[in-house]
């Protein structure tokens, strides 16, 4: 399996995010690309399905930084809705938004209509859970991708931000999730 050096949408897309992201920058970059890599792995996709995987990827979770929260779906929502309006691409508003809103959805995603919304869902677990669920990718293949594009305190920022979340909402812990 091949590594994509970059992707110039999202990098193009995240720029424009750089000064509220700040510091996360990196980090979060990194997440993105790690999870293309992930997502282009787990199954083909088209040109526009590629698109359409890096608005998501950029978007998925920027709300982190837009609302400073943990709950941090329902916000980054409407930025990539007003990108896809911004681009000219309304016929993918719903299954970016799905991309978005289903990523921490714990049981599969099966609406057949969408499959790029699994798929989407998977690679975004596999960074997650820093490879230990693979869904079938090789570990050699997870394990270069992560050495190619490091991780630069993503996690650790996560789990920051979710500790004292907890500590504020110890009824929600972890308000992302969605059965």
């Amino acid at each position: 399996m091949d590594i994509e050096a970059s992707f110039p949408l999202l990098d193009e897309i995240l720029d424009e995010w750089r000064p509220t992201i700040s510091a996360d920058f990196d980090g979060y970059r990194n997440h993105c690309t790690r999870m293309l890599q992930f997502c282009f792995a787990l199954g083909p996709c088209d040109p526009d399905q590629r698109q359409k995987s890096m608005i998501a990827a950029a978007f998925h979770d920027i709300g982190i930084w837009i609302d400073d929260t943990v709950d941090y779906i329902p916000p980054s929502i409407p930025p990539a809705q007003a990108y896809l309006a911004t681009a000219g691409l309304n016929d993918w508003t719903e299954e970016v938004t799905l991309m978005i809103s289903e990523h921490h959805k714990i049981r599969p995603y099966r609406d057949e209509r969408f499959p790029l919304v699994e798929q989407f869902r998977k690679a975004d677990l596999v960074d997650f859970s820093l490879g230990l669920v693979r869904f079938g990718l090789p570990g050699d293949f997870v394990a270069e991708v992560k050495r190619t594009f490091p991780n630069a305190g993503f996690h650790r920022g996560l789990a920051k931000r979710a500790a004292a979340w907890f500590l504020q909402h110890p009824l929600n812990p972890a308000p992302m999730m969605k059965w």
